[in-house]
């Protein structure tokens, strides 16, 4: 029970990497909130995490919405130890072809998402708070067609050390998780059938030096760690999990 008595908010929580994550805090003996666009999962996820957990409706794109969840959050926990900004999208943003839209979407959920948020809830983070944000390995290499992608995780590895400074004076720690391909519901988006989204997963796996695509549960594993007092003398850090695909 690594997190027995403490309270967690994670953002994009009711899908892949940020629900694993929650149902492992919750094992773990937190009181966990969560939000999430697809109010249709709402019932089906809070029977799965149980009373320990609350769902809110809230797009991280919305200062407004982030504001309403930190409300929220302190009317029924009162503050936060661990805070996720899970969140975030990837596109495939060729540079002759990406259209403003696709730059907004990516950038305003990526970038400003994980900004906004953070500004939203520091107010009640408790001094010793944990901040865990999610980069990639991407921001290490360069990939054909994924520049707004990479820049936008190289954005997000830059914040957690500025504000791990920011932030000294009240002890709060923000460190960084940075997968590689993880098989979860990210890659079914932009591909029209079971087939075409077997094959760009058996492609990404290809390139990982374990040979597989990581599991969510892997990624939750090393947020935990991040979360959790064992890694109370790690800031501004960033902890890659990708099979070695940034390394080898």
């Amino acid at each position: 029970m690594k997190l027995l008595g403490k309270t967690a908010l994670i953002t994009g929580g009711t899908s892949g990497i940020g629900l694993a994550t929650a149902k492992l805090f919750v094992r773990e003996g937190a009181r966990v909130a969560i939000t999430g666009r697809d109010a249709s999962r709402f019932e089906q996820i809070k029977a799965e995490l149980g009373k320990q957990a609350t769902i809110i409706a809230a797009d991280v794109r919305s200062v407004a919405d982030m504001r309403n969840v930190s409300k929220q959050i302190e009317d029924e926990f009162g503050a936060l130890d661990i805070f996720f900004a899970n969140a975030g999208v990837a596109l495939s943003t060729p540079l002759a072809s990406t259209d403003e839209a696709s730059y907004a979407e990516l950038m305003d959920i990526n970038v400003k998402g994980v900004f906004f948020s953070m500004q939203a809830v520091s107010p009640i983070l408790r001094e010793g708070a944990s901040v865990i944000l999610v980069t990639s390995f991407l921001n290490q290499v360069g990939r054909e067609g994924l520049s707004l992608l990479s820049a936008s995780k190289a954005a997000v590895r830059s914040l957690a050390r500025t504000w791990s400074r920011e932030l000294l004076a009240r002890r709060i720690r923000v460190n960084a998780v940075s997968p590689g391909g993880v098989d979860t519901p990210l890659h079914d988006r932009g591909r029209r059938t079971p087939e075409e989204v077997k094959a760009r997963k058996a492609e990404l796996a290809s390139r990982v030096p374990l040979g597989r695509l990581g599991e969510a549960d892997e990624i939750a594993q090393a947020v935990l760690f991040l979360a959790s007092d064992e890694s109370r003398y790690i800031l501004g850090a960033e902890l890659v999990v990708d099979g070695g695909i940034s390394q080898l």
